[in-house]
């Protein structure tokens, strides 16, 4: 019977252990939005030992693609069994990671043209400030990194580009960089609403276009984000990326670039999750 105690102890011991290796996501998780007059939806990931520990993390921000909502990249993106595969192989360092809901009201993760939605605005003041007051988070720019995928990767170019100050990494997948003309920029939104001026419009744009950003703006502001781009060979989206790396080399903002056999694919973009998390894991630990 002794024998028989011990041997339960020790099972449950080792489950235990085991349990604890593996971190969680909670993915239906709610952040009140005065700005957005809205009560929007994001999921987190928390590392195997947060709930033991008393330390603080480092964040990343990872974004979804259009049509996806915060569960694309768990359900589809399988952020939880990659992310603890990382951790475990010590190729990332323990981190949080935010996924919030940019699909909901509006579909995107800007300000609109007529500014009476103002994504960009909550991201920045109302759920960074939360989540950073809800969950263990340091929260100083070098611990803090932003991804994403397709939309969600220019969303990334572009909050990364606007707010330098923020992020020590920034890897945009398979990005959409913005319109490439300005002219098919210009009869897309007067086909939806004539009354906005050229002036507006032209203003816009060149604040949400990555090359547009580079081109217009001092290098020195960008080359304290460490960048990772990665975009498929066969990719509908590959030249708007090609463009930013050539605006990048000739202002010398160091990044790295990367061009993989693959599509707009989620199963492009799971090859491409542990690569990120040991980019952004590299500014973590100050490199």
């Amino acid at each position: 019977m002794k024998k028989l105690t011990i041997l339960l102890n020790l099972m449950l011991i080792i489950s235990s252990v085991s349990f604890a290796q593996n971190g969680k996501v909670f993915d239906n998780l709610t952040v009140k939005s005065t700005i957005l007059k809205s009560e929007r939806k994001f999921a987190v990931y928390l590392p195997p030992d947060y709930e033991t520990s008393q330390r603080s993390y480092p964040v990343l921000y990872l974004l979804h693609g259009a049509g996806d909502d915060h569960t694309g990249w768990v359900q589809f993106g399988e952020v939880l069994r990659i992310t603890d595969n990382a951790i475990k192989d010590g190729t990332a360092t323990p981190m949080i990671i935010v996924m919030p809901d940019a699909n909901t009201g509006q579909r995107g993760y800007f300000n609109n043209i007529k500014g009476d939605w103002r994504y960009e605005d909550f991201f920045f003041e109302e759920l960074i400030p939360y989540v950073e007051k809800t969950y263990r988070i340091k929260s100083e720019k070098r611990f803090r990194a932003i991804a994403g995928l397709s939309m969600g990767g220019g969303g990334s170019f572009m909050y990364a580009l606007h707010h330098p100050e923020m992020f020590s990494s920034a890897c945009p997948l398979s990005a959409y960089v913005g319109e490439l003309s300005i002219d098919n920029f210009k009869e897309r939104f007067l086909k939806n609403d004539p009354s906005l001026s050229e002036t507006v419009i032209q203003e816009y744009f060149n604040n949400h276009n990555a090359v547009s950003l580079i081109n217009n703006n001092s290098a020195d502001k960008y080359k304290s984000v460490r960048w990772f781009i990665d975009c498929g060979d066969d990719d509908f989206l590959y030249e708007g990326n090609s463009l930013v790396h050539i605006a990048m080399k000739k202002k010398e903002i160091p990044h790295e670039y990367r061009v993989r056999d693959g599509i707009h694919s989620w199963t492009y973009w799971r090859a491409s999750l542990p690569v990120v998390l040991e980019f952004v894991s590299d500014a973590f630990h100050q490199y």
